[in-house]
This record gives C-alpha cells, sequence and structure tokens, in this order.
C-alpha cells in the first residue's frame, strides 16, 4: 500500500543518510539548534548524537566567529537569500581546527514557513593543504626563477663592469705614473682609454635603463619613413657591399609617437643583429606601414626589419628579450641589444614581434603608437645673441662634492659667474644673497628636499628662472614630461661635460 511504501521509502532514505561518512548531513531548527545527525558528522566533528542534538550551531565555530555572529549572520544569509555557502574554519569536539565547505539551504513549509535548515559541511583541509603547498611551490619556484635571472643580470653587469673599470683604474695609474715622471709625450693615449672605458660604462647603464623600460624618452610625432631614409649612409657603411639593403613604405609619411634618437638606434641594432646572421651577404629588408584600429587597440604602425640570414631556433628565440642573452662569441656582444630594443618599445606603448626560422631568416616587427603631423607642429623659440659665458650667472646645487668641482671648473673655464650650493639650504641662501641669476643648474636627488621641490620654492620669488635638472634615477627621467615645466630641461647622468655646457648654452641663450 501507499503508507507501506513511504514508510519503506523514508527508511531507504534514513539508511542513505545515516550511510554517508563523508560528508556531515544534519538538520537545523528555525533557531538554529541541532536536530538531526548522521554518521558523517560524528566523524568529521567527532560528537555522538546524544551529545550534540539541541545545541547551537555556532558550537562548531571559532571563538573569533563565534564572537561577531558569524553563525546567526550565515542563517539569515540562507533564509533572505536561499543558499549559504563558505570556505571557513570549524572546531571538533577535541579542540582542534579543520578547514570546511559549508551549504546552508533553508527549509519551508508550502505555506511559507519556516521549518528548518539543511546543513552540509566537508572536510576540506586535505584539500586546502595540498593547495597551500602546490602554491607555496609555485611562489617558491617563482622565486628561484627570480634569483636566477637576477644572478644572470648581475653577473652580465659585473663582468663588464670589472672589464670597464680595469681599464678606467689602469689608464689613470698610467697618467698618475707619467705626470709623476714628467712625462707627457704619450698620456693623452691613456686619457682616451679612460674615456673610452667610461662610455662604454655609461652606455651599458642607459642600456640597462631601455631593459627595464625606466630611461629618460622623449615622446614626440615621428615619420618613421623619414627617419629610416636619413639612416640609410649609414646602413650602407655598416652593412656592407654583401648585404642588399630594400625599403618599402606603405605611404609617404607614417607618422609614430616615440624617441626618434632611441628608434634609430633600435633599428640600427637590429640591422647589426642582421648583418651578423648574414656572414656571406643577403638581403635586409625594412618595411613600414599602418596598422588600422582594432576593436580592442588603437591604430599602430609597425616597422620591420627582415634578413634572409640563419635564423633562430625556438629556443633562441624563446630567450632573446633576456639581458645578457647571445649567441655571438665572447666579446663580441652584450646581449643587450634586443632586450633594449623591447625596454624602449614597450616604454613608447608598443609591442615587439619576432619571426624566425632557422635556414630562412628573421623578421623583427616594432609596433609603435600611431600619431599624426599634425601634432608634430612646435612653436620655434627666438633665439638671442651669443654672449658666450661673460656676464652669465649660474648657481650649481650638487651634493657629490666631485661632480660639483666639475661642473664649477668647466663653467669657470668658459667665463661663466658659478655659485656653488651643496645643499638646498644653501641654494636657498645663495638665491637670497644674489640678486641676479640666469639659470639654477640642480641634482634632483639632494638631501632635505629634492631639486623638483627647490626650484618650486626658487620660482615662486623668481618666476622667470631657468632650471637644469641633473639625475642619475631612472624614475624621475622617465617621467621626463611630467617632471617638468616651461623654462626647465633635463640631464640625464652620467654626461659629457661637453654636453652640459651645451644644454647651459642653448637655455641661457634662448628666449
Amino acid at each position: 500500500d501507499e503508507r507501506s511504501s513511504a514508510r519503506q521509502a523514508l527508511e531507504q532514505f534514513r539508511i542513505l543518510v545515516e550511510g554517508v561518512t563523508d560528508y556531515a548531513l544534519y538538520m537545523l531548527d528555525p533557531t538554529g539548534h541541532v536536530s538531526t545527525w548522521n554518521a558523517g558528522a560524528e566523524r568529521i566533528k567527532g560528537y555522538r548524537a546524544e551529545e550534540i542534538i539541541g545545541q547551537h550551531v555556532s558550537h562548531f565555530y571559532t571563538e573569533q566567529d563565534r564572537q561577531i555572529g558569524e553563525a546567526d549572520r550565515a542563517l539569515r544569509i540562507a533564509r533572505e537569500e536561499g543558499r549559504y555557502e563558505t570556505e571557513a574554519q570549524r572546531v571538533r569536539k577535541d579542540g582542534t581546527r579543520f578547514w570546511a565547505h559549508v551549504v546552508i539551504d533553508p527549509i519551508f513549509t508550502d505555506t511559507g514557513t519556516l521549518r528548518g535548515y539543511a546543513k552540509i559541511t566537508r572536510d576540506i583541509t586535505e584539500l586546502k593543504m595540498a593547495t597551500n603547498e602546490l602554491q607555496e611551490t609555485r611562489t617558491a619556484l617563482m622565486h628561484a626563477q627570480k634569483m636566477e635571472a637576477i644572478g644572470q643580470l648581475t653577473g652580465g653587469i659585473a663582468h663588464d663592469f670589472n672589464n670597464m673599470l680595469a681599464g678606467i683604474i689602469g689608464a689613470l695609474n698610467l697618467i698618475k705614473r707619467r705626470i709623476e715622471a714628467q712625462r707627457y709625450d704619450d698620456a693623452n693615449k691613456f686619457i682616451e682609454a679612460a674615456q673610452t672605458a667610461a662610455n662604454r660604462a655609461a652606455s651599458l647603464t642607459s642600456r640597462l635603463l631601455a631593459f627595464g623600460r625606466r630611461q629618460s624618452l622623449d615622446i614626440k610625432p615621428v615619420d618613421v619613413n623619414a627617419s629610416i631614409t636619413s639612416m640609410r649612409i649609414l646602413l650602407d657603411r655598416t652593412m656592407g657591399e654583401n648585404v642588399a639593403i630594400e625599403t618599402s613604405f606603405e605611404a609617404d609619411e607614417l607618422w609614430a609617437s616615440t624617441d626618434v634618437s632611441q628608434l634609430e638606434s633600435a633599428l640600427l641594432n637590429l640591422a647589426i643583429n642582421a648583418r651578423d646572421a648574414m656572414p656571406d651577404g643577403g638581403s635586409l629588408r625594412l618595411t613600414t606601414r599602418k596598422i588600422p584600429a582594432t576593436g580592442s587597440g588603437d591604430p599602430m604602425i609597425s616597422v620591420s626589419v627582415g634578413d634572409t640570414g640563419t635564423g633562430m631556433s625556438p629556443e633562441v628565440l624563446a630567450n632573446v628579450f633576456e639581458p645578457f642573452f647571445t649567441t655571438k662569441p665572447i666579446g663580441q656582444g652584450t646581449g643587450l641589444g634586443l632586450s633594449m630594443v623591447y625596454g624602449f618599445v614597450n616604454q613608447s606603448g608598443g609591442s615587439v614581434q619576432i619571426d624566425s626560422e632557422v635556414g630562412k631568416g628573421t623578421a623583427v616587427t616594432l609596433l609603435l603608437p600611431c600619431s599624426s603631423p599634425e601634432t608634430a607642429m612646435e612653436q620655434s623659440e627666438s633665439p638671442v645673441a651669443d654672449e658666450g659665458g661673460a656676464g652669465k650667472t649660474v648657481l650649481v646645487v650638487e651634493d657629490d662634492t666631485q661632480v660639483r668641482m666639475l661642473i664649477l671648473e668647466v663653467l669657470r673655464d668658459l667665463h661663466y659667474r658659478a655659485i656653488e650650493a651643496s645643499d638646498p639650504e644653501q641654494a636657498l641662501a645663495a638665491l637670497r644673497k644674489h640678486t641676479h641669476i640666469d639659470l639654477m643648474v640642480s641634482d634632483v636627488g639632494l638631501p632635505g628636499m629634492n631639486g623638483r621641490q627647490l626650484a618650486e620654492i626658487a620660482r615662486s620669488n623668481r618666476p622667470n628662472l631657468k632650471v637644469l635638472f641633473m639625475t642619475g634615477y631612472a624614475a624621475e627621467a622617465a617621467v621626463r614630461s611630467e617632471f617638468l615645466e616651461p623654462g626647465m630641461e633635463m640631464l640625464l647622468k652620467p654626461f659629457q661635460l661637453e654636453g652640459l655646457t651645451a644644454k647651459i648654452h642653448e637655455m641661457l641663450n634662448t628666449n
């Protein structure tokens, strides 16, 4: 009969619930007290049915969760939203904690009256531990890879810098010995050797900044076709007679937003790599085209450098952007070329693509943000008559004694009136004392306040004061356009003294 079938079904369901040991399946009354208990609940939580029935569900919560009323919040969410689900720590009878996956469903009568709650709890402690161990393993692996990359980077830097420092120190020692012996006839070659090694070191730091996307960029609209055309004579000389150079421009003018000098340096670097990949000669192709805007991006300018050289294997291709990675013999390359190109293009807001096949050649494509010639129009500045350094006063603010001494010496040699200050306090005192100062040359990283703050204070009383910042900090140099106001310029350390004096001359002789 129907009653017998119903009783049989209920008994089978009771046996099913009682037989489940991997899940705690039990009911709560409308006030949140335990009203049923199964074998899985006993196994997971440690309580027998007679010990726990009638207890509030918060009995399984941690002390912290009980204090903030977490159990009542869970029941309220289940009652109002129709379900509550979470992963949290719960407490067993023996006081130990375990991670639980909890689901609470409200049970209503046909008339909408709350009868209680069905609660399902699963012990996920082992899963949590496995997940945490996996995450720890991943973190350790990432740390190991990071340390390996840092080791490779610092090892390469140390190797190259030690060679350069050896050249500088050796040359200076020989110059000192020649001066002590009053032998000046061949001192010049040692001076040139020291200068060459120092310039190589400066070039290395510049390429490292390019790799790290922290170099100083002068972003302007650039006609990439005109830039390639202007490089043609240099490329012809660099490639030699065995390499044929082909150019293909999609239009007469293609304007990109980038730094023209860094772009030309990148193209020359790629051309040299292409030449070295074609020892028996071949073809170098420079191609430009405009890539229309897509749904997810703006229009870009594509500048591609392709060759018919040896190509790269997948293993080499996977490492080409790593600093100090090179396939060239020792002494024939630093391994910073492609990493420098990658950093420069990314800092410009673009990307780099490489296609290569062993035995067929390589094509490196630079994708740069599109610009227009209209934005390239600049107001011309009116130069005034060149009066040299005579009568011009320059305030030099530099906390490094040696750097300050060198700047002062070269300015005085050029007949500028040079005033020195080693910190912002001395600089402000000099500004108060001297009524006429044409230019302030200031380091950015000064004690007490930075050069930019010093310039703001100085300009509060002298709004027309021109300021030339010097910095060895990549961050300030990288955001040069945001850092500078009209009448301000920036020079990145290290610099040639000729470059410093040329910039000072330009600023003082421009209205």
